[in-house]
C-alpha cells in the first residue's frame, strides 16, 4: 500500500506545557527543544512530542469516564518495577487500578495523561 503520509510528530494538549516538556526529557532522556508557556517540545533529533496550553485543560479522570481519555502512550522499559519508581519521582502517580495485573503497569503523567509501562521482550 502507498503511504499518503508520514508521522511528524505527536501534540499533547495540557494546562503546563514546560512542566510536561521537563517530565517526558526525564523519562525519554530526550532533549528539551523548545519550552515557553505556550508551546514546548521533547525530541531524540529524529521523533518528538509536543506540549500544547490549552486554556481550561482537563485531564481525563482514569478508571473513570467522566472525563475519559482520548489517548495514551506504550513504553518499553527494562525492568518494569525501577520504571515506575523512577517515572514517580519524576511526578507521575500510579493509579489504584492497574487492569493489567503484573504485565504493565498505567501511570498518569504530571499533567494527568495515562501512559503504560511495558517490559521489554527479552
Amino acid at each position: 500500500m502507498t503511504a499518503i503520509a508520514s508521522l511528524a510528530m505527536i501534540n499533547l494538549d495540557c494546562a503546563d506545557p514546560r512542566a510536561l516538556a521537563e517530565f517526558y526529557h526525564g523519562v525519554f532522556g530526550w532533549e528539551i527543544t523548545h519550552s515557553e508557556d505556550e508551546y514546548a517540545m521533547v525530541s531524540d533529533g529524529q521523533t518528538s512530542i509536543g506540549f500544547g496550553r490549552v486554556e481550561g485543560f482537563a485531564p481525563a479522570d482514569w478508571p473513570a469516564e467522566s472525563t475519559p481519555k482520548r489517548y495514551h502512550l506504550d513504553l518499553y522499559v527494562d525492568d518494569l518495577d525501577k520504571a515506575v519508581v523512577a517515572c514517580q519521582e519524576l511526578g507521575a502517580t500510579l493509579p489504584d487500578t492497574q487492569p493489567g495485573g503484573d504485565r504493565w503497569r498505567v501511570l498518569l503523567d504530571v499533567a494527568g495523561h495515562p501512559f503504560c509501562l511495558c517490559p521489554r521482550a527479552s
